[in-house]
């Protein structure tokens, strides 16, 4: 029940120090003019400041126990993550600042991670591991379907195809630590404790979303069931994000799982290349404006 397949050799985890408008504002429905695919991101982008430093402090903590290799891979790790959280939280501003009152968001964001750091630092790093898997699937189907972000303005597609290509890159550090520091389980027993932690975290993840919906919509004065039925369109049908990402969701529970049985590398370099972005260099500042 060991991985049929590990993270390749050859993977190259490449922090990029992007920075995007800070002068620019942005329009309240910046995703083609759609409420509905405009909160289902803005949402996303609210949790990652909070929730990608508790995957850096989750994964750091099992840095020193581990291959120097996989040391490596988890400081490009921390150094991306950071990079993220810094551009989402200028982006979460720029939402704020087109009338959106996100502060009973950002409360409950930090009251579920304030429970979480309760755990053990195993539990933490077996959470990470689930929601990395999440935010993988998610950046892929971003970057394979082009009508996630057609429409969005320029800035916010660049943000997020950006942030989709590093988690790409990254999307084994954290299983492959959770490999590391669970050796002396049994197969059988790792299998069980992280299929049981995914169900747990996926519906976790799927109320948070439903509930920042609301609010959004609530604010936009369209809380309606008009709304939730195209909701529901937009999410499973058209372009049907969650319908896209549940056989790789489902692949999580396969024993032999392992986040690159999928090489989708061909994307990262596909984007790159249409984002202007450095293939390396991490010393060199990107500045969109």
């Amino acid at each position: 029940m060991q991985s049929a397949s590990s993270t390749p050799q050859d993977l190259r985890i490449q922090p990029r120090n992007v920075m995007f408008a800070r002068d620019e504002g942005t329009d309240r429905w910046w995703n083609n003019c759609n409420p509905i695919a405009t909160a289902f991101y803005n949402g996303l982008s609210l949790t990652f400041p909070k929730g990608e430093a508790f995957f850096i402090d989750s994964v750091r903590h099992y840095r020193d126990a581990v291959p120097a290799e996989l040391q490596s891979q988890i400081d490009a790790f921390i150094k991306q993550e950071a990079a993220h959280s810094r551009e989402h939280g200028h982006f979460n501003g720029q939402v704020e600042r087109t009338g959106y009152d996100t502060a009973w968001m950002h409360a409950d964001v930090e009251r579920r991670l304030a429970e979480k750091r309760k755990g053990s630092p195993l539990s933490n790093l077996i959470t990470t591991v689930a929601l990395e898997h999440f935010t993988a699937i998610i950046a892929h189907a971003l970057l394979k379907d082009e009508r996630h972000m057609k429409g969005a303005s320029r800035d916010a597609a660049r943000l997020w195809k950006w942030h989709a290509i590093e988690e790409i890159e990254h999307k084994a550090v954290a299983y492959d630590t959770l490999l590391a520091a669970t050796q002396h389980f049994s197969a059988f027993k790792r299998w069980k404790v992280r299929s049981l932690v995914m169900l747990f975290i996926s519906n976790a993840f799927l109320r948070a979303r439903l509930r920042q919906l609301g609010e959004f919509f609530k604010q936009d004065g369209i809380n309606t069931p008009t709304t939730w039925l195209k909701t529901f369109s937009f999410l499973f049908v058209y372009p049907g994000i969650l319908r896209q990402i549940l056989p790789a969701w489902l692949s999580f529970f396969r024993p032999r799982f392992h986040p690159w049985q999928h090489d989708d590398r061909h994307l990262i370099a596909q984007h790159l290349s249409e984002l202007g972005l450095p293939l390396s260099n991490p010393e060199a500042v990107v500045k969109f404006s």
